[in-house]
C-alpha cells in the first residue's frame, strides 16, 4: 500500500490553507547493480550540471493555484543508466526562492541554504504542490532558508507517464470489499490481477522495466546537479523515506542533510511483499483506535458507545451497501477505502464518522461525497495506482505461486480482517508480473559515512508500522530517531506536533540533532464534529504507502 500526498503532513496542511485562501560506501555504489549505471549516472549528473533547468511559468496541471514565485521545468535523465546516451525521459519540477524574510521578524535577513527536495511516498505520489508549501505558517521560518522544490518521479503525472488501463475502469464503481472473500471471488481477482499485468506490459512495453525505487534515488542525483547543489538536502516521506535511504547508502557524500518522515522498513527481505503484511496487521490496530475515538463520543455520532459496538454499525453499512450502492456508486469497496483513510490522518476521524451516522441515519450524501469515486481525478488515480504498482513489482522479488498469497492472508485475515485482502488484491500483479525483478539493495551506511539523518516516526502508524523506523534507525549509521508516542498519523513533519516540529526546524535550520532517540507527546486527537459539505473527500483507491 501507499500513502500519497494528501496523506502527509505537508499536503493535508498546505490543501487546508489553499482551500481557506483566495561517491558511495562499499554497502551500495553509486552504479548498484553495477559499474554500467554508475558510469551512467555520472555521465547524466554532469550533463545536468552544465544544463541546469530553466525555471519558467507552472501550468495549473503542474501546480494548482501557483502564483508568479513558483516557477517549473524539466530535467532530463536516462530512462536506463546503463545507456545514458540511450532513450531520454524528462522530470517536471516546481521551485520556490527561497524568501530570506524571518516570519518572525521582517526586517531580519534570513541566509539562504539551498534547496530542499521533497518527496511525498507512493510510489505515484507527485511532489510538485510543495512548492507551494511555503504558505504554510509551521513551513515560513523553513521556506526562508530553503528554495522549495517538488517534482514528479519517472512514471507519475508529466515525467514519462505510466498507465496500465483505460482511467474510466479503474475508477468504476460500486464494487465489493469481502473480508472473507469466497473462491469464486478469489479466482476473479486473481483474473483481474493477471489482466492488469498484462495492461502494465501492453502499454509501456520494454521500457517498464526501468521504472525502479534504484532509478528514483540516480534521479534524485541528477535533480540535486541540475539544481546547482553540491550536496542533496532531502526530505522524503512515507515510500520517499524508501529511495531516501537508498540514496543515502548509493551517495553519502553527496547528502547535506535528510529528513525521512514515516519510514519503510528497508530490510530486503521486507521489500515489498512482508512489508504489505506488516501493514495489514498495523491497520487492524489502527482501525481499533479509531473505533475507540466513536465509541467516546458517542453521544454525536451514536454508533455505539463500545467500538464492538461502532463495528457493528459500520458492519451494518457494508450489508446495506451490499444491497443498494449509496448514490448509485459508493459500495462496500468504495466504503472500505474511504474508512482506510482513517488509519492514515486522524484529522479525517470527525468527517468520516460523521458521514458513516448520517448514512445509518437516513442520510445518505455525507457519505457519497466522501467516498464516490471522482470522474475528474481518475486519469491521476490510475497514474498513481500504475506508477505505484510497477516500482513494486519491479524492485524485488514476489512470491508467484498464488497458494502462498492464500496461505498468507487467510491466516492474517483471521486477526486482522480489517485491509487485509484488499491490500492483497492491490498488490496481487506482482505474481504474474511480466518485467524482470531486481534484488534489494542492502541499505546500510558505515559511521562517518554520512551525516546524521534525521528520522520521524509516530508509534501508531499503520502504513510504515513502528519497527521499520527501528530498522532505519539501525541501518543508517548516526541517523537520529525522534518518535511521536501513541500516535498514529502517517506523516508527522510539519503536522500539529510542534515538538516534532521543534526538531525538524532545528536540523534543517542549524544541524542540530536531539540524542540518538528523542521522543514527543502525542499531538491532540480531533474534536468530535457533524458531516459538513466540505467533509473529507476520498479519492484514493485502496491503500497506500
Amino acid at each position: 500500500m501507499r500513502a500519497a500526498a494528501l496523506y502527509s503532513a505537508a499536503g493535508t496542511l498546505l490543501l487546508t490553507t489553499l482551500a481557506a485562501a483566495p561517491a558511495g560506501g562499499a554497502a551500495g555504489a553509486p552504479g548498484a547493480p553495477g559499474t554500467a549505471e554508475l558510469r551512467g549516472t555520472e555521465v547524466a549528473v554532469a550533463r545536468a550540471r552544465a544544463a541546469g533547468i530553466d525555471f519558467g511559468a507552472c501550468s495549473p496541471a503542474d501546480v494548482p493555484k501557483a502564483t508568479s514565485t513558483v516557477r517549473c521545468g524539466t530535467v532530463t535523465v536516462p530512462l536506463d543508466y546503463a545507456h545514458p546516451d540511450g532513450a531520454q525521459i524528462k522530470l517536471t519540477v516546481s521551485r520556490t526562492p527561497a524568501t530570506q524574510q524571518d516570519p518572525r521578524n521582517s526586517k531580519r535577513r534570513v541566509p539562504r541554504q539551498g534547496a530542499l527536495v521533497y518527496n511525498p511516498g507512493g510510489p505515484g505520489a507527485s511532489g510538485m504542490f510543495f512548492a507551494l508549501v511555503g504558505r504554510v505558517p509551521v513551513w515560513q521560518r523553513i521556506a526562508a532558508a530553503y528554495d522549495m522544490v517538488g517534482y514528479s518521479p519517472r512514471g507519475v503525472g508529466r515525467s514519462a507517464p505510466l498507465s496500465c488501463e483505460d482511467p474510466k475502469s479503474f475508477v468504476r464503481s460500486p464494487t465489493a470489499s469481502p473480508t472473507h472473500p469466497s473462491e469464486a471471488y478469489k479466482r476473479q481477482r486473481i483474473a483481474q490481477a493477471r489482466a492488469y499485468a498484462r495492461g502494465c506490459a501492453r502499454r509501456s512495453g520494454s521500457k517498464l522495466r526501468f521504472y525502479t525505487s534504484l532509478n528514483n534515488a540516480r534521479d534524485l542525483d541528477v535533480l540535486r546537479a541540475a539544481l546547482g547543489e553540491d550536496r542533496l538536502t532531502f526530505m522524503g516521506a512515507s515510500y520517499g523515506t524508501y529511495f531516501g535511504a537508498l540514496y543515502a547508502a548509493m551517495f553519502p557524500s553527496h547528502v547535506r542533510r535528510m529528513v525521512l518522515d514515516s519510514a519503510v522498513d528497508p530490510a530486503p527481505d521486507k521489500i515489498w511483499y512482508r512489508n504489505n503484511l506488516d501493514q495489514s496487521a498495523a491497520f487492524e490496530e489502527r482501525w481499533a483506535d479509531f473505533r475507540d475515538w466513536i465509541a467516546r463520543h458517542d453521544d454525536v455520532y451514536r454508533l455505539g458507545d463500545t467500538p464492538e459496538k461502532v463495528q457493528r454499525s459500520y458492519d451494518t453499512a457494508r450489508e446495506r451497501l451490499a444491497g443498494k450502492a449509496a448514490g448509485g456508486k459508493v459500495g462496500p469497496g468504495q466504503l472500505q477505502s474511504a474508512f482506510l483513510s482513517a488509519g492514515y490522518n486522524d484529522s479525517y476521524w470527525p468527517g468520516q464518522a460523521g458521514a458513516l451516522s448520517a448514512y445509518l441515519h437516513g442520510d445518505a450524501k455525507p457519505l457519497v461525497r466522501l467516498a464516490a469515486p471522482s470522474a475528474a481525478s481518475a486519469a491521476e488515480a490510475e497514474n498513481l495506482n500504475a506508477v505505484y504498482t510497477t516500482v513494486e513489482c519491479n524492485d524485488a522479488p514476489w512470491p508467484t505461486d498464488w497458494k502462498v498469497w492464500d496461505r498468507d492472508n487467510t491466516r492474517l485475515a483471521r486477526v486482522a480482517p480489517f485491509e487485509t485482502w484488499d491490500n492483497a488484491w492491490m498488490n496481487l500483479p506482482c505474481a504474474y508480473w511480466p518485467a524482470p525483478r531486481q534484488q534489494p539493495l542492502d541499505v546500510r551506511t558505515g559511521r562517518g559515512e554520512l551525516p546524521p539523518v534525521l528520522i520521524l516516526a509516530a508509534e501508531r502508524d499503520a502504513a510504515t508500522p513502528y519497527p521499520g523506523a527501528l530498522e532505519m534507525n539501525r541501518r543508517l549509521a548516526g541517523s537520529v530517531l525522534v518518535t511521536e508516542r501513541d500516535a498514529g498519523t502517517h506523516g508527522i513533519g510539519g503536522g500539529p506536533n510542534k515538538c516534532v516540529n521543534g526538531h525538524v526546524d532545528a536540523y534543517l535550520l542549524e544541524g542540530r540533532v536531539p540524542g540518538r532517540r528523542a521522543s514527543c507527546a502525542p499531538h491532540q486527537l480531533p474534536a468530535a464534529a457533524r458531516p459538513t459539505k466540505q467533509s473529507q473527500r476520498n479519492s484514493l483507491g485502496s491503500g497506500r504507502r
